[in-house]
């Protein structure tokens, strides 16, 4: 069986739809549709039932849609193995990342990666930490990078890096006055915060926790989806935020915001690589052991 049948069959088994498996490996609708009345005459069993615009598995399919995600998995380790005899490494790698880490630290990591070795094929999903561990739990992704919590047992959580998130406030705002409140004062603040499924918001909840205070007794005037809006509206309003030192370097530099204490309160997490449980793949085993030496352990 081809590489690249197998890959139509999967991605048709996947999507159940012909159109969005064209679309996906860049071929033709009727180009897909002949690779998979070939594997049907192979095997002599259909492997789709047809039904109008739609399709769905047959018995048959269901098997081979079982064997064939371990069928491309063993592609790539032959592919990577191969390669790696020549001095190089070869493959696609699907990678995720939590907002945060997307913005502020993935993207130097990627482009280091890229420059020594230009023959993997790159891709990187961006969403909250939920969205990411869901995409390694569905298989759309092979490695993920999330902040915060271990939610989800049938993922292997890799500890990456520590991160400190910090209140900030901008250099404007009629906050900008202050340079250290208490836990209690904090809920007389007007808050701007993540959204709810991020590691972020995650992270401040369960700090607040340990001094009885909850979420719904804060003044949160907005939940926005990600660190560059928060900056921007933080620019524009007397409001504050908790956001990642890492995300924020600029912004201090040029005296754009003004980080302020809150006593007693320390916000600190970590930055976990993620996979299936087991063995990952190749592809993102190889950059697991990249990631830790660009950012080795202190």
């Amino acid at each position: 069986m081809s590489d690249f049948r197998l890959r139509v069959f999967c991605s048709v088994a996947q999507h159940l739809s012909f159109t969005k498996a064209a679309s996906e490996l860049f071929v033709s609708q009727p180009a897909v549709t002949k690779h998979i009345r070939e594997l049907e005459q192979q095997y002599g069993t259909r492997l789709f039932e047809r039904k109008g615009n739609s399709v769905v598995l047959t018995e048959a399919g269901e098997i081979l849609k079982r064997y064939s995600s371990q069928i491309l998995h063993l592609y790539q380790e032959a592919a990577f193995e191969l390669g790696t005899l020549q001095d190089k490494h070869n493959g696609v790698l699907r990678l995720g990342a939590s907002t945060t880490i997307g913005q502020y630290l993935i993207a130097p990591l990627l482009a280091k990666y890229y420059e020594k070795f230009p023959q993997v094929e790159l891709s990187l999903l961006n969403g909250n930490t939920e969205m990411i561990e869901n995409a390694v739990l569905s298989h759309h992704i092979d490695l993920g990078v999330v902040e915060g919590k271990k939610h989800q047992s049938g993922i292997k959580y890799v500890d990456f890096m520590d991160d400190e998130l910090v209140a900030v406030v901008h250099v404007k705002s009629k906050l900008s006055t202050l340079n250290e409140i208490s836990v209690q004062e904090l809920a007389k603040i007007p808050l701007v915060l993540r959204e709810r499924g991020s590691g972020t918001l995650e992270v401040i909840e369960s700090a607040l926790k340990e001094h009885n205070l909850k979420l719904s007794s804060l003044q949160i005037v907005m939940h926005l989806g990600g660190t560059e809006s928060i900056k921007s509206f933080l620019e524009h309003s007397n409001c504050m935020a908790f956001l990642s030192i890492r995300s924020i370097q600029k912004e201090l530099t040029t005296g754009q915001v003004k980080i302020i204490k809150i006593n007693e309160l320390q916000l600190l997490r970590k930055f976990w690589l993620i996979h299936l449980q087991g063995q990952p793949e190749p592809m993102a085993e190889a950059f697991m052991r990249f990631a830790f030496r660009e950012y080795p352990k202190k």
